[in-house]
């Protein structure tokens, strides 16, 4: 009995072992996309998630910041040839360069947000941007005392013409009659960093009545945050939580949770559990949603919180149903 005990314990050992063994096994990295890693939106939002896991399981990452496209594959490539995986691309700009590098290291794992890449080795994480903007549009138009809202958007795309088309939904429902005023950054990559232009936009809009403006255009929105904060009106942030970039002046942020999905692939990979094919997360699966903290608590007042928080149990359920732009590339509102 002795020795089947000690058998035992010794398996159990081993397999402890290995266990941890395998857990330490992954090499991950992540690829930004344009805009820099500190853009204070979606590219810091990767990097967030991907801090978070290696403070929680001490592994270290690898990651990079291209400036051009031809960067991208080769960034890609570099991290694949090195043995990288799971490498999270940020971005749908990526999509063309990962299914070439993926294609060609079928052992490795690679994740890419904000588009499909159907290939065996690939995980795509896409989500609801319409629900959650939703949310912030129908806060936006219950705090607007012009009836006139804004919404500057980066690089002119069917997915940030999926934010506004939900922004302009949920301002709707506040008031039926209200006014959107809609400006798109450019139609270059360049239009994810450029926070003089996003200003003058906020600015432009500013003059015409908007006294709300809610961005989803990466580091330009920094500009768009700050030139309603410096004219006494209200920002909307995305992606990140950017309520403390002007305290008390952005009304709430429209969170689209690219941290959680760059985490979730790390520990997953680390774990063993990491799948390939397509996640979709809305407001169901805690993919988006809207932020409320010390910074703006004194500007969401408890009916506006309360029509909030009906709206998205009506969107969870069904009763309510947002328009997604690019089902059809139309917004009809």
């Amino acid at each position: 009995m002795r020795l089947k005990s000690l058998a035992l314990a010794l398996a159990g050992v081993a397999l402890s072992a290995v266990a941890a063994m395998a857990q330490q096994a992954i090499k991950p990295a992540v690829v930004y996309d344009k805009g820099g890693k500190f853009d204070k939106s979606f590219n810091e939002a990767a990097y967030i998630g991907a801090e978070k896991f290696k403070a929680e399981t001490g592994v270290e990452f690898r990651d990079f910041e291209p400036t051009n496209e031809a960067q991208i594959e080769q960034a890609l490539r570099r991290f694949a040839r090195d043995g990288n995986s799971p490498i999270v691309a940020v971005g749908f700009s990526q999509a063309t360069a990962l299914q070439k590098v993926a294609a060609e290291f079928p052992d490795l794992k690679f994740t890419i947000i904000d588009m499909v890449v159907e290939l065996p080795n690939v995980q795509s994480i896409v989500f609801k941007e319409h629900e959650g903007s939703y949310l912030v549009g129908l806060l936006a138009g219950m705090a607007s005392k012009t009836n006139k809202v804004g919404f500057v958007g980066g690089m002119d795309i069917p997915l940030i013409r999926k934010f506004a088309c939900g922004y302009v939904q949920g301002v709707k429902a506040a008031k039926k009659d209200a006014e959107i005023f809609q400006n798109m950054t450019g139609s270059t990559p360049s239009a994810w960093n450029d926070p003089v232009k996003g200003g003058e936009l906020a600015k432009s809009q500013i003059d015409r009545g908007a006294d709300v403006i809610y961005h989803a255009a990466g580091g330009t929105g920094i500009g768009v945050l700050r030139a309603a904060a410096d004219a006494g009106k209200l920002g909307i942030g995305v992606d990140s939580n950017q309520n403390g970039l002007q305290p008390g002046k952005v009304l709430t942020s429209m969170l689209k949770r690219v941290d959680v999905a760059a985490y979730a692939s790390f520990k997953a990979a680390r774990d063993g559990t990491w799948k390939p094919g397509i996640s979709v997360l809305g407001l169901k699966e805690g993919g988006v949603g809207w932020a409320l903290d010390d910074a703006n608590k004194a500007l969401i007042t408890p009916e506006m919180k309360a029509a909030a928080d009906k709206a998205r149990a009506d969107i969870i359920s069904g009763a309510v149903k947002v328009h997604d732009y690019m089902s059809d590339s139309k917004c009809t509102m």
